[in-house]
């Protein structure tokens, strides 16, 4: 078995506008997994491999930016995994970056990779098949040496494979590296996967895409989005076309509104000089957030296939009405402007909410709330349907009906994998009170929680696939980009919020006269209590 990766970035902003190598001990913390994914990779149970989850040929890998926090964090951990549990059927990596290492060097960076970030376990028999199976190219060495070793990776392998081209680097290097690729003559046979930043607005997604296709077909561009390789964000799908229970009422006459909140705690640290030319919108909002609002806004598509679903999600994107500066909030943490590599007078933002419609006959009239940003009291990412409440109540005042709110259906989007229905019960007792209770159910109440691929492992092994049903378009960014246009061109002023609050206090007028699902009111249910 063997891979081939290859990856680029740049020497003052590695891997996508990160600084430096971290701290052994900042590594440790960035890659410490839930107590779920620990269990899981505890567990180190071998598996069968369902058939048609791999790809069909061996792959050969080319990696750019293979030394960066990305490629340490989630890009070489996966592909070990695939690899080493039996996904793909061969494969060779080769490493591609700015470091100007040997290849024992760069083996010994990867085992370090592993053995800090992965969440299986590392046996000695697989790292000794995988470090075979490592290739590296410095960038210096230029076109002619990378396709040298891409062609002794592929004679390696002894049969017919495809090439996987993942440009793990900052956006001023991705098209630099497509360049290459070209030169190198390393298109034939090939897919490309692209991380975000698609562009910065409607002009630049569209030149990215033409000078993308002056080397690649769209059909062989793969552009990245981890949210919805995870498993919570798929099961979406499944929730709404597989039952008949919820699709029947999933429209503008039983949903009142749609919340997707993804607060993070976090700063932006290492990202600051990346960040100061993004922000929230940009970085989060058009590559995510629009993204997983097609998912849970989209018609059924005709059948489970790329072609069908994309072209539902896009019917969604089309239909949604431009970004007004008017439904939008834009924040920034006290502190960010200290941060090394903002500008001291910034107006970048650090925290977006905004209101969006979608102008067609299921969703019209139905605001969609998403909120997002730094530094903020709480890390979570949900997507929370509201329905409507009944149009009259029979129940005498003081019942408590209507006293906490609407009837929500929450999906929690983090590894986890919950999922809540709340609704208004009978309080026990004489009397009639009524207390908001829920139904919830976690992907660990399954008990294959160890079957869960992270989110970069599916996403990698459906790129090999050519299946594109998780990746977006060049014409689903172009048209989000312009859709944004309004609030591209007349931005509204950012407010500052304190460190660990829930933004500026202004996002409460922005939903009214509804209500923020976050914080919740009640916590999740514990699993193993509940087992206990």
């Amino acid at each position: 078995m063997s891979v081939a990766i290859a990856r680029r970035q740049t020497a003052a902003a590695r891997d996508r506008g990160a600084a430096g190598r971290p701290t052994v001990a900042a590594s440790r913390q960035r890659c410490r997994r839930t107590g779920e994914q620990a269990e899981n990779e505890r567990m180190g149970m071998p598996r069968k491999i369902p058939p048609g989850v791999g790809p069909r040929f061996p792959q050969v890998v080319v990696l750019f930016g293979a030394t960066g926090d990305l490629s340490r964090r989630k890009l070489l951990p996966g592909l070990f995994h695939l690899s080493s549990a039996g996904f793909i059927p061969g494969c060779r990596i080769v490493g591609v970056s700015l470091d100007d290492i040997d290849l024992d060097t760069f083996r010994g960076n990867v085992r370090t990779a592993l053995d800090e970030c992965s969440t299986r376990k590392v046996g000695a028999a697989d790292w000794d098949a995988f470090a075979k199976v490592l290739d590296y190219v410095p960038l210096s060495a230029g076109p002619a040496a990378l396709r040298t070793a891409v062609e002794a990776a592929e004679r390696a392998l002894d049969t017919e494979s495809r090439r996987l081209h993942y440009l793990s680097v900052p956006p001023n290097s991705a098209l630099a590296a497509v360049r290459m690729l070209g030169e190198a003559g390393l298109v034939e046979r090939s897919r490309i996967v692209m991380e975000k930043p698609f562009g910065i607005d409607l002009a630049s997604a569209k030149s990215l895409n033409a000078q993308l296709h002056q080397v690649f077909a769209e059909d062989q561009i793969f552009r990245i989005d981890h949210f919805l390789g995870k498993e919570p964000a798929q099961n979406i799908l499944a929730f709404r076309f597989a039952n008949g229970l919820f699709e029947p009422i999933w429209n503008r006459n039983f949903i009142d509104h749609v919340q997707i909140d993804v607060p993070e705690m976090m700063s932006v640290g290492r990202r600051a000089a990346f960040y100061e030319h993004t922000g929230a919108f940009r970085d989060m909002v058009v590559t995510h957030l629009f993204q997983i609002l097609a998912f849970t806004a989209m018609e059924p598509p005709s059948a489970l296939e790329p072609s069908s679903i994309g072209a539902e999600k896009f019917k969604v994107f089309r239909s949604m009405l431009p970004i007004m500066p008017a439904d939008v909030v834009r924040g920034q943490y006290n502190g960010y402007r200290d941060e090394e590599g903002v500008d001291p007078e910034s107006e970048t933002e650090t925290f977006i909410a905004l209101k969006c419609f979608i102008d067609n006959w299921r969703w019209a009239g139905v605001p969609f709330f998403l909120r997002t940003g730094k530094r903020l009291a709480e890390g979570q990412r949900i997507i929370s349907i509201a329905f409507r409440e009944p149009p009259k109540s029979m129940f005498p005042p003081g019942s408590g009906v209507g006293a906490q709110g609407p009837d929500h259906l929450t999906f929690d989007l983090a590894d986890s994998s919950k999922m809540s229905l709340s609704f208004y019960g009978k309080r026990p007792g004489p009397g009639m009170r009524l207390d908001k209770l829920s139904l919830q159910f976690a992907m660990r109440d399954t008990g294959l929680i160890g079957d869960v691929l992270e989110a970069y492992e599916r996403l990698i092994l459906d790129a090999m696939r050519g299946d594109h049903t998780l990746f977006t378009t060049a014409e689903g960014i172009e048209r989000l980009w312009e859709v944004s246009i309004p609030l591209l061109e007349s931005p509204p002023p950012v407010r500052l919020y304190p460190a660990g609050s829930w933004g500026p206090k202004s996002i409460h007028q922005l939903i009214a006269p509804h209500a923020w699902r976050l914080p919740f009111e009640r916590a999740w249910r514990d699993p193993d209590r509940a087992a206990g």
